[in-house]
Parts: structure tokens; C-alpha cells; sequence
């Protein structure tokens, strides 16, 4: 659909999809992928991450996708030294406005986005905003023949199609898979290959989080000092006690103040990738509703039970055993 990615807004083409309709849709998007820069596996990739930062009304604010997109292209361009364009005498838009941010502010290469201070980060978003608000946002929609979400680049909002966004929940891995996958397989097309060591590997972690510390001290502080599994009594060394992901990371593939506790190291270490008994989702109700009361916390804006309980039994559809117990 050449040209959406001009339009100011635009509303779901079709509200009621089938999961067969979809995936005849996501298909299509991968299988014509001859993209010209890596933006539309870019913004999938923000996305998926923000599915469970929604509001009620499934509505994400530009804010929201353009800080993962953020972090997604400064860890690519910057950190890896990726190119992001099929040609490979020009920079994509992106990159250039990322390689004059970095001058400007005299940023070291290497240097991950998590590591950048927060005025920075915030100030990159806008810069990254405005080049994917522009071109990306429509032309996914496009790409997906009007049918992931609706838009409006005045208010800066996405509200995802309803079916889509509960297909997105359910087949999670898998689309997270294929889209590291063909973004793996652009990058290595158009990247020289002493800069493509482990490229999936790349990009599978772009959006892991260098440190949970900022985590573990807020969960310090206003939890009870004992493993969320066990029980056992921590120690205040911190590299004693760990932070882990209720849901596991390799499934939700963000950081969550609601889905992060705090465990001894045997527990975190066995209970490694799987998915905790039902049993400690019970626990984590009660022990979300007395962390947001007390830790004031940006993620607990679009907290839920019936948020946490969908992505548990979504995480199972996809995999992962929910039988662990220490």
C-alpha cells in the first residue's frame, strides 16, 4: 500500500480478523519484506514489546514505542555499528540522526543505550520519534493491509486492532522469532562481515537490559527480605540475591516492575527459562497490590491482574511448562 505512510491517521480496515486472515497477513509482510531500511522490523519489534503497557482501550502513546525504537536502533547503530540502509554508501535517516546525537553530546561508541542518563535518553527519543512518526508508522500499517492497529500522528497514539492484539499475545514467540530472524537476515546482507559476529544473537538481546539494579533497589527496600519461592531468608549481598522474572524474560522480553521479584541465587538459577506453578501467580496478585501502593512505579500505570494472568497462560500456550516449584 504504497503512500500510507504519508496519511495523518488512519482506522482499522477491518475490525474482526481470523487467526487464519492474520496469519495470511503476517506472512505477506515477511515474504514481501525488500525493505529499504530495517524501520518496519524496528517498529514489530517495539511493539511486541510494548504489548502489555496498553491501556484498557489497547492504546499505546508514541512515547511508549518510540523509547524501545529508541533503544532498538542507538543498540544497532551505535553499540553494534550496524548499517540500517541497503545501500551501502548511504546512512538510513535514523542512523545519521543517531551519529550526530553521539557527536553532539560526545558519546563513546559501544556505549549501550541503557547507560546513556535519562535527559539523554528522553531527548533521543523525541529525535527518533519524529523520522519514525513521519515514515514507519504508516507504512506498517500499509504493510499490513490496515489491520495491526489504527493511528493518529496529531494525538501520537496506536490502538491495536483487538484481534490482532490477542493473536500478537498468543503466537508471541513465534512473530518475535521471525522478526529477529529477517532483521538478522537484513542486517547481514548489507553489513560487511567482520561487523556480523553473532548478528541474531544481537538482535535477539537488543532490548535486554544491561543492569536490573535499579529494580532490585526499589524491590529491596519495600519487599520482605525472603525469596519469592523458597521463602529463604536473603542475604544483602547483592550478589547473593537476584532479581528474576516471574513471566520468563526470553517470553516477555521486557523489564516490569510488576513481573519482576526478588530470589535467592539457587532459586533463580534452577528455575532459569521456565514458568512458575499457578500457585505463585496467586502470590504475585497479592504482592503487586502492596508493591504499587507503596513503590510508586511508572509500570503499575497499566497493571492488571487480568493483564498478568493472560500473559501467564499465554507464555504457556507458547512453551513454557508452568510446573516449577524450588
Amino acid at each position: 500500500m504504497a503512500g500510507e505512510f504519508q496519511f495523518k491517521s488512519r482506522r482499522n480496515k477491518k475490525t474482526y480478523l481470523t487467526e487464519q486472515e492474520i496469519w495470511k497477513i503476517i506472512n505477506q509482510f515477511f515474504a514481501n519484506g525488500h525493505f529499504t531500511t530495517t524501520y518496519k522490523y524496528g517498529l514489530m519489534k517495539a511493539l511486541i514489546e510494548n504489548l502489555y503497557n496498553v491501556d484498557n482501550r489497547l492504546v499505546l502513546t508514541f512515547d511508549q514505542v518510540y523509547f524501545s525504537f529508541a533503544k532498538i536502533y542507538w543498540n544497532l547503530v551505535i553499540h553494534h555499528d550496524l548499517n540500517q540502509l541497503n545501500t551501502s554508501n548511504r546512512q538510513a535517516g535514523i542512523q545519521k540522526e543517531l551519529k550526530e546525537f553521539q557527536l553532539m553530546h560526545g558519546v563513546p561508541n559501544k556505549v549501550v543505550f541503557d547507560h546513556l542518563p535519562s535527559n539523554l535518553q528522553l531527548q533521543l527519543v523525541e529525535r527518533t520519534k519524529k523520522v519514525g512518526a513521519r515514515y514507519v508508522v504508516g507504512a506498517l500499517y500499509g504493510d499490513m493491509e490496515g489491520s495491526i492497529y489504527e493511528f493518529d500522528k496529531r494525538t501520537e497514539y496506536i490502538k491495536f486492532n483487538s484481534s490482532m492484539y490477542i493473536f500478537l499475545q498468543k503466537y508471541r514467540q513465534i512473530v518475535t522469532h521471525l522478526t529477529n530472524y529477517h532483521l538478522a537476515k537484513f542486517l547481514e546482507k548489507h553489513n560487511d562481515k567482520n561487523k556480523l559476529e553473532d548478528v541474531l544473537l544481537k538482535v535477539e538481546n537488543i532490548l535486554k537490559r544491561e543492569s536490573l539494579h535499579a529494580f532490585y533497589n526499589i524491590l529491596w527496600k519495600y519487599e520482605t527480605k525472603e525469596c519469592f519461592y523458597c521463602g529463604k531468608v536473603l542475604s544483602d549481598k547483592r550478589i547473593a540475591t537476584h532479581v528474576d522474572h516471574f513471566i520468563p524474560w526470553s517470553y516477555i522480553q521486557s523489564d516490569n516492575m510488576w513481573n519482576l521479584v526478588l530470589s535467592c541465587q539457587s532459586c533463580n538459577t534452577k528455575k532459569s527459562n521456565k514458568l512458575a506453578k499457578s500457585l505463585y501467580l496467586e502470590k504475585m496478585f497479592v504482592r503487586n497490590e502492596n508493591l504499587k501502593l507503596t513503590a510508586v512505579h511508572n509500570d503499575f500505570n497499566y497493571y492488571s491482574e487480568r493483564k498478568l494472568e493472560a500473559l501467564y497462560e499465554y507464555a504457556g500456550m507458547n512453551g513454557y511448562v508452568e510446573n516449577w516449584s524450588p
